[in-house]
């Protein structure tokens, strides 16, 4: 009796366990994967898990960086209309391509868990590097809602972030700041030189639409953390807010975002002048890009950073598209896009918004350990952690998708991965219902393992998506030529550190 007994309690973990995460093909039995917001076809916005406005861009090195104010999940629809009180975390995403984004998750900025406690938000960053006794340093400033900017300072550009000074940068009390109506909207620039300039403020006061002379140029000091002189007034006409500055060949460029006073430049657009200084005085050349209403039927508050990247001019902005698509309506929370710029003989011409985006500029390396928090399309996941490398978190039915992988001959894959009841990945091209390369079970357990499994059909270079059975949490993959690979029934969960890669 007890023989009988306790074989029928092992065939039965058995069938349970080949159920969970031995069955392959089979654990998607019922299993639809999820919609994506974005279309397949387009490469806007940049993310679509978590709204993310007033983008700062930073160029380091061969990836382009972008800090922007955290508006929110998407997954939470239970929402009001957006009053910015509640930002104190600064989204950061960084890409080689501008059309894969890392999500390095949310910086703990302001508020009694963020690195500057004296602060209440983290509007509009913006962030800067530099040299400094031979080590590059990272420095991210940000607005107090209107009423200061703040500075963090970090030693790579995904953090973890400190506040080196304790209190603001800039408050009302700075030399000719008492009339900036709204001391926010930083943006800051290191010359060639190694000389940092910090570029703030905003706002119309009463009677003074088309010269408000609200916005301010300051020089740093070596630190970065201090000011080295009396802020100056920029004079830029039918000025609202949103600082940009750029330097290109000799030349410094402002860029701005013009009020809503029916001037001569349009309503909330992006603007910008020129000078052969840093600290001006700059000349009015033009506009630059339309408010996003233009282009998505979503007109608000604008906001931009202009970037050279790659030996192309883009422009990183936001919209309201993805909170019109997930809401049904315009709430206020607003994501980022990016779109390239036409500049030629020294001016900018009229870039256009699009949900297309920008062309990939070059192909994933599949066989280079890739980060599944790097993806261009997704559905139904939410990213982990803070930092240079942060994980995945999949449901039944979520995943991801990479665009344009290089897939070579590959063979197999290894997946860095864990899952608390065991799950299995689908590996697929063309989109999260294509075709199928293999499958990918991952063990029950609440640690992260490699585990490597066997694909096959694959070549050339194709969208590659990750499509989970289950709970599962993926930190990272990558193709090889050769491995065993998983083999799906219950025998193969008996030994299944024998027919799998795991540590």
């Amino acid at each position: 009796m007890k023989t009988t007994l306790f074989n029928s309690i092992i065939l039965v973990t058995i069938a349970f366990i080949s159920t969970v995460f031995g069955a392959g093909e089979a654990s998607f039995r019922g299993v639809s994967a999820g919609r994506p917001i974005k279309d397949l076809k387009n490469k806007n916005p940049i993310i679509t898990h978590r709204y993310s406005a007033d983008p700062g861009v930073m160029v380091y090195k061969d990836r382009v960086y972008v800090y922007a104010s955290n508006d929110g999940d998407v997954a939470n629809r239970n929402v009001g209309e957006n009053k910015y009180d509640q930002i104190n975390t600064i989204n950061c995403m960084s890409s080689s391509d501008l059309v894969n984004w890392m999500d390095h998750g949310p910086i703990a900025a302001a508020g009694p868990n963020g690195a500057a406690k004296w602060a209440r938000n983290s509007w509009a960053p913006h962030a800067a590097w530099k040299k400094i006794n031979g080590k590059d340093k990272f420095f991210l400033y940000f607005a107090n809602s209107g009423s200061g900017i703040g500075v963090l300072v970090a030693d790579h550009p995904a953090g973890p972030f400190r506040d080196p000074i304790g209190k603001a940068l800039v408050t009302p009390q700075t030399p000719n700041c008492n009339t900036v109506k709204w001391l926010f909207d930083p943006a800051v620039l290191v010359d060639t030189d190694g000389t940092g300039y910090l570029y703030f403020g905003g706002g119309v006061p009463d009677g003074q639409k088309s010269n408000p002379k609200t916005v301010r140029v300051v020089k740093l000091g070596p630190d970065m953390t201090s000011l080295a002189g009396t802020p100056k007034t920029i004079d830029a006409p039918w000025v609202f807010e949103d600082s940009g500055i750029n330097k290109i060949g000799n030349t410094y460029y402002y860029s701005y975002c013009t009020n809503w006073d029916n001037g001569p430049y349009g309503n909330a657009r992006i603007a910008y002048m020129t000078s052969n200084s840093p600290m001006g005085p700059f000349t009015f050349k033009g506009t630059c890009f339309n408010n996003p209403g233009s282009f998505f039927q979503t007109t608000g508050n604008n906001h931009h950073t202009l970037v050279e990247f790659k030996n192309k001019f883009y422009i990183f902005y936001h919209a309201e598209w993805l909170n019109k698509q997930v809401l049904g309506s315009q709430k206020g929370y607003r994501t980022t896009h990016v779109d390239e710029l036409p500049f030629s003989n020294g001016s900018f011409g009229n870039a256009r918004g699009t949900l297309t985006g920008p062309a990939q500029l070059q192909n994933v390396n599949g066989f280079s350990l890739n980060y599944a928090a790097s993806f261009c399309w997704q559905s139904g996941i939410s990213v982990k952690g803070q930092g240079p490398v942060t994980q995945v978190k999949y449901n039944r039915g979520a995943w991801t998708g990479v665009s344009s992988v290089s897939l070579g001959n590959a063979s197999s894959i290894t997946i860095k991965a864990s899952s608390s009841s065991g799950a299995t990945i689908k590996i697929c091209t063309d989109s999260q219902n294509g075709t199928v390369l293999g499958y990918i079970d991952i063990p029950a357990g609440g640690s992260l393992k490699n585990v490597t499994g066997k694909i096959k059909g694959v070549s050339g270079n194709k969208n590659l998506f990750f499509v989970a059975s289950g709970d599962v949490t993926i930190e990272s993959w990558q193709l090889s030529n050769g491995a065993s690979g998983n083999n799906n029934n219950a025998a193969h969960y008996v030994n299944f550190r024998k027919a799998n890669k795991t540590d």
